[in-house]
């Protein structure tokens, strides 16, 4: 008997993220809403092949934990990092990136939020698909 991909998978897919916030398809799965002193949340995020989010700065930073797949994290102005399983990716307070799934794989990461008085995230602007595509360009055939 073959399992499903839900059966699989650590966490379940969660709601549909938003088309606002992402480029192509995500699943959001609340896992901590916020803790007791409401200063962190976590999430589990599954890209599906070619979704990435948009630009954004988290106020107090941000922790991701690979937990499948393969993606890019990427800062601004700096060259893309491609993540795989078991990566870990601390970003500092304030510092725009973007991370999602690789072209041809998906992605599923374990988001730590810090939550300040003015929330845990501020959405930017989309990357372009000339900006992702050059990441995925740049990146060897043999992902």
């Amino acid at each position: 008997m073959e399992l499903t991909e839900n059966e699989t998978a650590i966490f379940p897919k969660g709601e549909k993220a938003s088309a606002d916030y992402f480029t192509g398809t995500a699943w959001v799965n609340i896992l901590v809403p916020k803790d007791e002193t409401e200063s962190y949340s976590i999430g589990n995020v599954v890209f599906e092949p070619g979704c990435r989010n948009n630009w954004h700065t988290h106020p107090a930073g941000q922790i991701l934990l690979v937990t499948d797949g393969k993606g890019y994290y990427q800062e601004k102005g700096k060259p893309a990092r491609l993540l795989a399983k078991g990566d870990v990716v601390k970003i500092p307070s304030d510092l725009e990136h973007w991370h999602g799934a690789t072209r041809d794989n998906s992605l599923t990461h374990i988001a730590i939020s810090n939550i300040t008085k003015d929330g845990p995230v501020t959405w930017l602007q989309p990357v372009t698909d000339e900006e992702y595509n050059k990441v995925n360009d740049d990146q060897p055939n043999n992902l």
